[in-house]
């Protein structure tokens, strides 16, 4: 038996992981939808993304889902003796925000080296079974050395996926340690207890991988060693998990409590300057048809002025719903467009070169008023090209009125629902009647933002501000669906306007709260370096990690666990 079917056998099951995160309260209702013919596609942030590989740190895997090919001997024991003494070497110091030092051992690395990869082959595949693994930075080989294959990090540096797997590694260690360290330090200097359905599934784990070891004739910790690195004993195994629970534990204690961050302008600008792509928004026309030949069409009939885009829009558009739907300018509008905000169009897939083609045309410092693209099922014109926009932010109330009523039973998923673009003529006559009703209701009214409120929540569907009076402050272009978006930040727009918007969802009545004195462009920047943050993530965050030069040379750091 080598070690390619060992460790087939060894990740072949499933994992126990911690108690899952809360989910986003946001309601569905009203955020982006995606466009007809357009790849179900959507833009992570770079906090969310961080989000994402920061689980590894509350994770205890049973039985990882991916094979390291490993090559050598590996009997009873044999492994673990060699070159034992690196893995007590100091890999990483963690610095916390009191000044603590907390010195991290090779082998605690390669622990969380072998559950970041499993992290990442994980939802590399989950990606990749929506569509998403491109477009999300997750097009990694795991057939080929890391070492050999490029991508980029969060501050959107060109690196080898080994540089970006040891990143992403310390700053694991660094979340797990620093929280570890706060619940230490919170309990009188002494190790929380974990919970004993936590103590059970450790127990459970290590019991599952001993009856591998058994069947091969290896000792436990030779057995982890040859699964997870070197160093990687039962003892390692158990005394990390135990901390990462401990982490995750405490994490969970406090996620409620928030703590101010101080932001300066230079703060804001900095940030704008180094991600320029991720801030600057454009005005466009923008279509996604149904195949790339309907695309093609649309281009080659397109005006130079692109006067008959909402003519093309209909004439291409999915039948039913949308066919009414793009005979309106605003259906088809996308006012301080960002790149994250366009992930739903198939402009936003990458090329056969793994580039973003389209959106990098797009936001060209080339692009100017009056250019046109087909690329891939997408046809978009340029009004305006990229810039910092100095427009504020807005806040506005609406009411949402919807063609389908939704019973959120338990146990009925929204795919057993209706949808409002397959509602009947008759459903969406009805909708439309009942939204001008309540606009007259308010107009009988003071008709202030208050009494909007009111009815507001007494009408509205949308659970996400039914609480609220409807309102969402701050708003920023993209969060809300197209033609919502687009009514918000028409330029001509007056505080208490009152309008009816369609959008693939319903009805909107709309409430103009006002304008911000926030510039769109520190908006989007805010959204990434807001000022108040959970006291975990504050915690994580001011913490800092040296890496040991010596014990670096013994990192786990590719495909191969022996390389």
């Amino acid at each position: 038996m080598d070690n390619k079917d060992l460790n087939n056998d060894l990740f072949a099951g499933g994992s126990i992981s911690g108690d899952e995160k809360k989910k986003n309260k946001k309601s569905k209702k009203t955020e982006k939808v995606k466009k007809p013919g357009a790849a179900s596609k959507k833009s992570l942030s770079a906090n969310a993304k961080k989000a994402i590989k920061i689980t590894t740190a509350v994770v205890l895997v049973v039985a990882i889902l991916v094979t390291y090919m490993a090559t050598g001997a590996v009997r009873k024991g044999f492994v673990n003796s060699v070159l034992q003494w690196t893995t007590n070497l100091t890999a990483v110091t963690v610095e916390t925000a009191d000044g603590d030092k907390i010195s991290v051992p090779v082998s605690v690395y390669n622990y969380y080296f072998a559950l970041a990869y499993n992290n990442m082959k994980n939802t590399q595949e989950a990606y990749e079974a929506s569509g998403l693994s491109s477009l999300l930075g997750y097009d990694v080989d795991f057939s080929k050395p890391f070492s050999s294959q490029k991508t980029t990090n969060d501050d959107g540096d060109e690196v080898t996926w080994a540089q970006r797997m040891k990143e992403e590694v310390i700053e694991n260690i660094k979340h797990v340690y620093s929280l570890y360290s706060a619940a230490v330090k919170d309990n009188d200097g002494k190790e929380p207890e974990i919970t004993s359905s936590q103590k059970s599934e450790i127990d459970e784990a290590l019991e599952t991988y001993k009856g591998y070891a058994d069947s091969y004739g290896y000792t436990l910790s030779a057995y982890l060693v040859a699964a997870m690195g070197k160093g990687v004993t039962e003892s390692v195994f158990r005394r990390e998990a135990t901390r990462s629970y401990i982490a995750d534990n405490y994490e969970s204690s406090i996620e409620d409590e928030k703590v101010k961050v101080e932001r300066t302008d230079e703060d804001y600008t900095e940030y704008r300057d180094k991600h320029e792509d991720e801030v600057k928004t454009v005005e466009i026309r923008i279509f996604d048809a149904q195949s790339e030949d309907d695309a093609k069409k649309f281009k080659d009939e397109l005006a130079q002025d692109a006067s008959n885009f909402t003519e093309l829009a209909v004439k291409y558009a999915k039948e039913g719903f949308y066919k009414e739907y793009y005979k309106e300018d605003s259906a088809s509008t996308f006012v301080h467009a960002t790149r994250n905000s366009l992930s739903g169009f198939s402009l936003s897939q990458k090329d056969e070169d793994g580039d973003y083609y389209g959106l990098d045309w797009l936001f060209s410092k080339n692009r100017k008023a009056g250019d046109s693209l087909q690329y891939k099922n997408t046809v978009v014109y340029v009004t305006a090209p990229a810039e910092f926009c100095e427009s504020s932010s807005i806040d506005v109330r609406h009411i949402l009125v919807t063609p389908v009523e939704h019973n959120h039973a338990e146990g009925e998923s929204d795919e057993e629902e209706t949808e409002a673009v397959d509602a009947t003529d008759e459903q969406w006559a009805a909708a439309l009647n009942k939204a001008n009703s309540i606009v007259d209701e308010f107009n009988k009214g003071d008709k202030t933002a208050e009494s909007f409120g009111k009815l507001a929540e007494k009408y509205t569907a949308d659970e996400g501000s039914e609480k609220t009076g409807g309102l969402y402050e701050d708003v920023y272009p993209g969060q809300m669906i197209q033609t919502f978006n687009n009514w918000c930040f028409d330029e001509n727009r007056k505080d208490g306007d009152v309008a009816v918007v369609k959008t693939e969802v319903g009805y909107h009545i709309m409430y103009f709260d006002g304008r911000t004195e926030t510039p769109i462009w520190k908006r989007l920047v805010q959204i990434e370096l807001p000022t108040e943050v959970s006291l975990s993530e504050n915690i994580a965050d001011t913490a800092k990690a040296h890496v040991n030069l010596i014990g670096s040379c013994y990192f786990q750091r590719d495909v191969d666990i022996d390389r």
